[in-house]
């Protein structure tokens, strides 16, 4: 289980969010802008970086700061129960995205959640498991999340999108209250803007063998940076997905 953002993507994000001039963080991290520049590309650890005080005065965790930078990752998760969802991963020039695949496994009606960089691997799982994709849910409208979407829409003509975005065609906009149905399974909504105005957090339910509800957050959920899917118990800290 990998992480979208290394531990210079962290800080570039912070900085930019908090609007903390380059030089003022270089600073603080005692290093000159050029080398915080390079680190922030490329996210390699310089000696002697002073990860506290660059943490304080971005409002960051200086401790997970130090642990993203040594390599460590979210603890792996059990994912057999879930057998009808896959997450698929694209990448353009070095920035990554995930996005989601769910069905259910009589009818072989499909959902996706959001649609990364390229159609092509999502091409290949609706052929290799014989799906009809149904809906494609959108998390929110950053272009990562929905370059591939027009790709998409012409190789799946039925499929429904749906959307948060002001500036999406009013038949793709998402009404209070819809619940929505995949074969058995359901699928409901709630907004949770802060990454992006338009955020919307979807909740796949009514999976086989009771198997627990599994919420799809786009960018809501932040371990250093950006999330992606947890499962939602009553156990705290049951989460999946490529950041947590």
């Amino acid at each position: 289980m990998s992480l979208e953002d290394h531990v210079g993507d962290v800080i570039r994000k912070a900085r930019l969010g908090r609007g903390v001039p380059l030089e003022r963080v270089a600073a603080a991290a005692r290093m000159h802008p050029e080398q915080l520049a390079r680190f922030e590309e490329r996210g390699k650890p310089s000696n002697g970086m002073d990860f506290d005080a660059v943490a304080e005065l971005l409002n960051l965790d200086g401790g997970k700061l130090h642990r993203i930078a040594e390599g460590w990752l979210p603890a792996a998760r059990e994912l057999s129960r879930w057998q009808w969802l896959r997450k698929i991963e694209s990448d353009s020039g070095g920035m990554a995205v995930n996005c989601f695949l769910l069905w259910d496994r009589t009818s072989r009606e499909a959902a996706l959640f959001d649609t990364g960089w390229v159609a092509d691997p999502i091409a290949n799982l609706l052929e290799q498991f014989q799906l009809a994709l149904k809906h494609i849910f959108i998390t929110h409208s950053h272009h990562d999340h929905v370059a591939a979407l027009g790709e998409l829409r012409k190789q799946a003509l039925d499929a429904a999108v749906h959307s948060n975005s002001s500036h999406a065609p009013q038949c793709q906009k998402l009404t209070k209250g819809e619940c929505f149905s995949v074969g058995e399974l359901k699928i409901t909504w709630r907004q949770t803007p802060g990454h992006a105005v338009d955020g919307v957090t979807y909740v796949a339910d009514a999976f086989p063998d009771e198997a627990p509800p599994v919420a799809i957050v786009g960018d809501a959920i932040f371990a250093g940076s950006k999330a992606a899917l947890s499962t939602t118990s009553n156990s705290p800290g049951n989460a999946f997905g490529k950041r947590f």
